[in-house]
């Protein structure tokens, strides 16, 4: 009975065992199985948490392109803005040196016209100007004479920095002086054939040519001949050019330069001597002057002027002349009658020569000569008495000399020029 009491037990106990450990392992297999779909809903959350990763990404790589993008295109903008801007800046700077350059041909063109304002004969040209100053801007002038009324003009404007030339704009242009009295005849007279002008003619009355002239011709009555270069312009109510004007009490014995008072060097003979006659400190304009008739008789050379309160007679010898260099800003010389050329004349004047009548050429003259570089003006008529081919008479304009600043009394100043326009024949671009 125990036996089987403890058989009985122990397969009770058995049993008891295997169903604990079939609980135990339902339960082993249920957390299995709830691990299971836990681990599966996690993966599902993770597989979720990497596509949305993926999505943030993609999205951040546009928009990381699209910046991109704005970013070169606004460079783009910018860079265009600034080439734009210093294009506008380089047209302004180009433009302002345009006008500068031009400032400069015209600030030559008024000198040239002016030869008075200058120390030298004619501008000849400067540089680093500035019109205004203080600034960066300047222009350099260059002159060249081509001839007595034709002048090249080179100008380059330009804008400093650092010590180099920015911005640079050259002309070259040529100017003409015009119009240009180089023979004035107070009343009607005729050009004979032996005299030759070159530059412009004004007659107060009726012009007749037989001779030759290189310019235009004006006159308050009618013009007749050939051999006229330039234009007729007849029965003018005006001349071109002024009257000069001088007066030889101005000169002598005493005149002025400003407010400083000389004496001018008085010639109390009929006979002027033989020999050169120069400037000097107590009379810088050379003025040699003659109350009353007087005679060249050959061999003389005056650096300065001649003042002839009455008649001059010019008369010459074998080998000798006679010879008139103006000073600056004086005329060369000034006659208030008659010029009487007698036999084998020689007569150069370098300047301005006003004349009070006229030229007379004597009647016996077989041979003279008269050469004017200047200006001959010729109060009352022309030149009369021309008889013989071997006698010549030439007339050149040259305003650079014949224009004259005098002072008929202290400070008070006069001004005369032989050109009273000018313009520009043609004007040309310089490219560096």
């Amino acid at each position: 009975m125990t036996e089987i009491r403890n058989s009985k037990l122990d397969c009770f106990v058995r049993l008891g065992r295997t169903r604990n450990n079939e609980i135990m392992d339902s339960r082993f297999r249920g957390n299995d199985r709830y691990m299971h779909r836990k681990n599966d809903r996690h993966m599902h959350r993770n597989d979720g948490k990497i596509c949305h990763s993926d999505r943030q990404g993609a999205a951040l790589l546009v928009v990381l392109f699209i910046v991109m993008v704005i970013t070169i295109v606004s460079l783009g903008f910018l860079s265009r803005s600034d080439v734009e801007l210093a294009c506008g800046q380089n047209m302004i700077l180009r433009t302002q040196m345009d006008y500068l350059v031009e400032s400069g041909l015209e600030h030559a063109r008024g000198l040239i016209i002016n030869p008075q304002d200058v120390g030298s004969e004619y501008f000849t040209g400067a540089t680093a100007q500035q019109l205004v100053a203080g600034s960066d801007d300047y222009y350099d002038v260059n002159v060249v004479k081509l001839s007595e009324c034709n002048y090249q003009i080179t100008c380059d404007a330009y804008r400093e920095k650092m010590g180099e030339k920015v911005g640079r704009s050259s002309l070259r242009a040529e100017l003409r002086l015009d119009p240009c009295i180089a023979y004035w005849a107070g009343s009607g007279t005729v050009v004979s054939e032996q005299i030759t002008i070159n530059g412009d003619v004004y007659c107060n009355g009726n012009l007749v040519n037989n001779g030759s002239i290189g310019g235009d011709v004006f006159a308050s009555g009618a013009i007749t001949g050939a051999n006229i270069e330039g234009q007729r312009n007849e029965l003018v109510a005006q001349a071109p050019v002024d009257w000069p004007g001088l007066v030889s009490s101005d000169f002598g014995p005493t005149y002025y330069i400003g407010s400083t008072s000389y004496l001018a060097d008085i010639v109390d003979v009929n006979v002027h001597p033989t020999g050169s006659f120069n400037p000097s400190a107590g009379n810088p304009a050379g003025i040699r002057y003659c109350n009353g008739d007087v005679e060249l008789a050959g061999g003389v050379n005056i650096k300065g002027m001649l003042v002839v309160n009455g008649t001059l007679r010019v008369r010459g010898a074998e080998g000798l002349y006679n010879e008139i260099s103006a000073v600056k800003n004086f005329p060369a010389l000034l006659v208030s009658g008659e010029v009487v050329v007698e036999n084998s004349a020689v007569l150069l004047i370098n300047g301005l020569a006003q004349i009070g009548q006229r030229i007379v050429i004597d009647a016996e003259v077989v041979n003279a000569n008269i050469v004017v570089i200047g200006g001959l003006y010729i109060a009352n008529g022309g030149v009369d008495g021309i008889t013989s081919s071997f006698v010549s008479i030439d007339v050149t304009a040259a305003p650079a000399i014949a224009s004259i600043q005098t002072w008929p009394a202290a400070d008070i100043a006069q001004r005369w020029g032989q050109a009273v326009g000018a313009f520009f024949r043609s004007v040309r671009r310089i490219d560096f």
